[in-house]
C-alpha cells in the first residue's frame, strides 16, 4: 500500500494535486493533469493570494500528488476545501487522448498551510 499524504508541520506551505483513480490514467497523462492544476493554482494565487504564493515559492514549492477513488470523492474534497477557504481548481481534459472531453481528471488545492490541507486530504493515498 502507498504511504498516506501526511503532515508537513505547522507553518509550512504546500499544494495538493488529487488525481481521479477510477480513470486509470497513464503515468504521463496523470503527470500532465497534475501539472495543469499546479499552473492554474499558481496563476490564481498570483492574483488573489500573493503573500501565500511568496511563502510557498520561498519554501521550495512543495507539491504532493494523491489519488481519490471516484469523482464523487473528489467533489466532497472540493466542498470540504472550499468550506475551509482553501483555493481549489478543477482540471477538465480536452479529450484528445485518454478520456472524453470535459472529463474532470484532477483537483488542485492550495497553495496553503500544510496543516489546513492535511485536514482535508491527509487520509488519501499517494499516487
Amino acid at each position: 500500500m502507498a504511504r498516506k499524504g501526511g503532515s508537513a508541520g505547522t507553518g509550512e506551505y504546500k499544494m495538493v494535486l488529487v488525481i481521479r483513480a477510477e480513470l486509470r490514467l497513464t503515468a504521463g497523462k496523470a503527470a500532465a493533469q497534475a501539472a495543469h492544476a499546479a499552473v492554474m493554482l499558481t496563476l490564481s494565487a498570483q492574483r488573489r493570494h500573493a503573500d501565500v504564493l511568496d511563502r510557498w515559492l520561498g519554501e521550495g514549492q512543495k507539491k504532493i500528488v494523491l489519488t481519490a477513488p471516484t469523482l464523487d470523492d473528489m467533489e466532497q474534497l472540493s466542498s470540504q476545501a472550499r468550506a475551509r477557504g482553501l483555493p481549489c481548481v478543477w482540471v477538465e481534459d480536452a479529450g484528445l487522448t485518454e478520456v472524453a472531453p470535459g472529463t474532470r481528471t484532477c483537483l488542485g488545492i492550495g497553495p496553503a498551510l500544510a496543516s489546513a490541507l492535511d485536514a482535508v486530504t491527509g487520509s488519501l493515498d499517494l499516487l
